[in-house]
């Protein structure tokens, strides 16, 4: 019995620390200069709905659901939006700039460069048993938060919340 509890602790450790390896990695892949190390650690189709569910949420407030007419201007200014939303987000959200983001991240909270990750991190720590959340930056001082996604046995990069207008 105490074996099977020594085992059952050990178990929990390493799954506990198992993002912290997945944010190390994330510290070197950031620092390289190529993003050819970096794309494994990303899930872009879930950054893109992640940053498109803000955007539509915002392009709500901006123009209403319900016009007075259903043909009207205001109407197809907020589908053409959420259709070009789409081909823009897909253009914009790359590798290339999840590490320019990161790291413009990193060091507008360190004055470092080359950003290093590690020294940019406030908070790291799980959301639940596969999302652990990454703060880089002081609460309250416009902190940049990353999420990560625990796919398959690879812990990856599901959203990245900036102190922007979108956000």
């Amino acid at each position: 019995m105490r074996i099977v509890a020594s085992l059952l602790v050990l178990i929990l450790l390493g799954f506990g620390l198992w993002p912290y390896y997945g944010v190390y990695r994330l510290d070197q892949a950031i620092a390289q200069t190529d993003t050819a190390s970096l794309a494994p650690l990303i899930d872009l189709s879930a950054i893109r709905a992640n940053y498109k569910r803000r955007v539509t949420n915002n392009v709500k407030e901006i123009v209403p659901e319900t016009t007075p007419d259903p043909h009207g201007v205001m109407t197809w200014l907020g589908q053409n939006l959420e259709r070009l939303g789409d081909a823009a987000l897909d253009q914009v959200i790359t590798p290339t700039w999840v590490q320019s983001t990161l790291r413009e991240a990193i060091t507008k909270t360190t004055g470092q460069t080359p950003a290093y990750l590690m020294a940019g991190i406030d908070f790291a720590f799980f959301e639940s048993y596969n999302r652990f959340l990454i703060r880089i930056g002081d609460l309250g001082q416009q902190p940049t938060h990353v999420r990560l996604t625990l796919s398959g046995t690879e812990w990856k990069i599901t959203d990245i919340i900036t102190s922007g207008p979108l956000d």
